[in-house]
């Protein structure tokens, strides 16, 4: 199975969660009601809806017959859509280390056309070198551990999540890689993970890769004071399925928030184009990059 298949389940997920809330709706049918149907409760009718869980072909087939899809080439349309939707994608294999709420998000970047993202804390995971990653991956676990985590931290673990975060990298440089626009804040890469020659190579990285014809870097310089970005780092995805909408993910301590209503969606798209507008142009930033090179 390829990446673009497996992420792709993760689409058409959600894309039968979405057809089949709009026919529940149209019949004027309570979550509640459509729970019972398949003998499941209302918020997993809500988890299904919004894509979160797999199908059954037994509960979809009721859904359908419930909301009064007779016509048997829709129902064969969507029970396909149910079964493609529930194919295992690559990173389940990284299940040992991958929280349950990151699965979604992974599924959903690696199926975008086009990923905008805000960083200020670190480099983007998709922009890390392996040095860089493992500095900042061994950080948090000793911090988690810290919080009441649990047990020590073992080299293993940090092999295992830096190896998957490589392996979400490879996105970048694929056939049908996304358009990738990032803004850094400066904090970002001035707050160091690693030793100096981790940094010196982390920014040598950014100023090559920004160079690729899919990848618009640029950096926020602390000189610029105040900006559109004050609510801290965020993501934004979009899809080449037309049915599909733009989604915010914001990524918290212990899960995230995925928002997806056009309200929310507009003010965060907001916000990157001001800061895309604010940020000294993709040449210039990365004459930004060569001179914090020269001072690391």
């Amino acid at each position: 199975m390829t990446a673009g298949e497996s992420s792709g389940s993760v689409v058409r997920r959600i894309l039968l969660g979405s057809q089949l809330r709009r026919l529940r709706e149209a019949r004027g049918i309570t979550r509640e009601a459509a729970g019972y149907s398949i003998r499941a409760s209302e918020s997993k009718i809500s988890r299904m809806e919004l894509g979160r869980v797999s199908f059954k072909s037994r509960d979809v087939e009721d859904l359908l017959t419930l909301y009064g899809v007779t016509d048997e080439a829709e129902r064969a349309a969507l029970l396909s859509l149910a079964k493609e939707a529930n194919l295992t994608g690559w990173w389940h294999s990284y299940s040992d280390v991958l929280p349950g709420w990151f699965q979604t998000y992974i599924g959903l970047e690696g199926a975008a056309s086009l990923i905008r993202v805000y960083e200020v804390q670190f480099i983007n995971g998709l922009l890390q070198t392996e040095a860089y990653a493992h500095a900042v991956v061994e950080r948090g676990l000793k911090a988690a551990a810290g919080r009441g985590g649990g047990g020590k931290v073992s080299q293993a673990d940090i092999d295992r999540r830096v190896a998957l975060r490589l392996e979400r990298q490879k996105l970048l440089v694929s056939e049908r890689a996304p358009q990738f626009r990032c803004v850094l804040d400066e904090a970002a890469l001035r707050r160091p993970y690693g030793d100096r020659e981790v940094m010196r190579g982390q920014i040598q990285h950014l100023i090559e890769i920004s160079e690729r014809p899919n990848v618009t870097l640029q950096v926020m310089p602390f000189t610029f004071g105040g900006h559109a970005g004050e609510s801290g780092a965020f993501t934004m995805l979009s899809f080449p399925e037309s049915d599909l909408s733009d989604v915010v993910y914001l990524e918290q301590l212990t899960g995230a928030l995925y928002l997806d209503k056009r309200e929310e969606v507009a003010q965060y798209e907001r916000a990157m184009a001001e800061l895309q507008d604010d940020c000294p142009d993709p040449a210039d930033s990365r004459d930004l990059l060569r001179g914090l090179l020269q001072l690391t």
